[in-house]
């Protein structure tokens, strides 16, 4: 185990976008064991501000490949694909039609069964596109291909999380 391996290496699991949730749970807690810092306590405090580093690195590596975006965008960058989200913000003319559509849907969406139309259909588009993410690192690896794909799906994302704090706010 190396501090600086990548995540997947650290974790023991293939460089691949889809994995085994349940097994990449375990992995985590069986490192977690590993590098606990009371596993140190007689080693003193350096070793234990060591564990500790340990702790936060596998933390960290659980959280970017637990998330699907997440994890594909680190698949993008570790194959020379980065997202550049701040800077690359061009989009494909009918990807941005459909997101001009969504929000002017949910503008005048005015009742909480429109609301949730929007969702189901926003969860069929994100549903199918992570599909197509998966074909593009796993299948047949395009790896600026697939940057694009997060890209738009980082804009999905947040746009989903727009109809559930509409519809949350619909509850109260």
């Amino acid at each position: 185990m190396s501090f600086d391996s990548d995540d997947f290496a650290l974790f023991g699991l293939p460089e691949r976008f889809a994995l085994d949730e349940a097994e990449l749970a375990a992995r985590r807690r069986t490192l977690l064991a590993q590098v606990h810092p009371d596993r140190f306590a007689t080693g003193g405090a350096s070793a234990q501000r060591i564990a500790m580093q340990w702790a936060v690195r596998v933390n960290e590596a659980y959280a970017r490949l637990k998330d699907p975006l997440k994890r594909a965008a680190y698949l993008c960058e570790l194959h020379g694909a980065p997202i550049a989200a701040e800077d690359n913000t061009a989009m494909p003319p009918e990807f941005l039609m459909q997101q001009m559509a969504w929000r002017e849907a949910l503008d005048d969406a005015s009742t909480r069964p429109a609301v949730e139309a929007i969702a189901g259909d926003l969860e069929g588009h994100r549903r199918q596109a992570y599909e197509d993410l998966a074909r593009s690192l796993d299948e047949a690896p395009e790896y600026d291909r697939a940057a694009q794909q997060v890209r738009a799906l980082m804009f999905v994302e947040r746009f989903a999380g727009d109809v559930a704090d509409r519809l949350e706010a619909m509850e109260a």
